[in-house]
């Protein structure tokens, strides 16, 4: 696949990149997308939500009601869960939800994302770029530049960039990442992914090694 690359201002440069099939051309593999991104989900949650069980909740141990002829359930402490204030049944506890995921896999999923978007050309290419100082006034106007203003965007820039990255911190719209922290959920969750010519070149020999 080949795109135009534009500059900062949106105008073409004349020149053109073109995106290896073997990275943004493949069969997209659903399963390993969604195996992705369930571990990416998974490994983000805390996993640190508790509740009390019985044993662990302040209270009387003195049995409340007779064990049989009140017509109702049987019953033992202030702290059984069926009373206001008592401890949960089987309540959750802390728990590590991570899991693992081959490498292989992850890397099919990366190619099948990358793949739906260039199926439907929702990726730009920008000529490498820097900012003088952090300025979101100038990255809007950059983004309006490339017909991208209002459009969930994802950059993928080489290396760090703190004048970029502070200067997109504040819009809901941009995400500024490197290629090293690109990952399955970004690209999926972005409408357009802008790439930079020397991205583009470590996503592919990332992807291919």
């Amino acid at each position: 696949m080949e795109l135009n690359v534009l500059n900062k201002k949106g105008e073409d440069t004349g020149r053109t990149v073109t995106l290896n099939d073997a990275v943004f051309g493949i069969e997209p593999n659903d399963h390993a997308i969604y195996l992705d991104v369930k571990q990416h989900l998974a490994n983000r949650r805390q996993g640190t939500h508790k509740s009390k069980e019985r044993s662990e909740i302040t209270g009387s141990t003195r049995k409340l009601i007779r064990q049989k002829g009140s017509g109702g359930a049987r019953r033992g402490d202030i702290k059984s869960p069926v009373l206001v204030g008592g401890g949960r049944a089987f309540g959750p506890k802390p728990r590590d939800y991570s899991f693992k995921l081959n490498k292989k896999v992850k890397v099919l999923a990366r190619k099948s994302a990358l793949s739906y978007k260039a199926k439907e050309n929702a990726i730009t290419v920008v000529e490498d770029f820097t900012m003088d100082v952090p300025k979101t006034k100038e990255f809007v106007t950059f983004m309006k530049d490339l017909s991208l203003e209002g459009k969930k965007l994802l950059l993928v820039l080489p290396e760090n960039d703190k004048s970029v990255y502070l200067s997109a911190r504040n819009l809901k719209s941009a995400v500024i990442v490197t290629v090293s922290e690109l990952n399955t959920y970004k690209v999926l969750d972005a409408a357009n992914l802008l790439l930079t010519e020397s991205s583009i070149a470590i996503i592919e020999k990332n992807l291919n090694s």
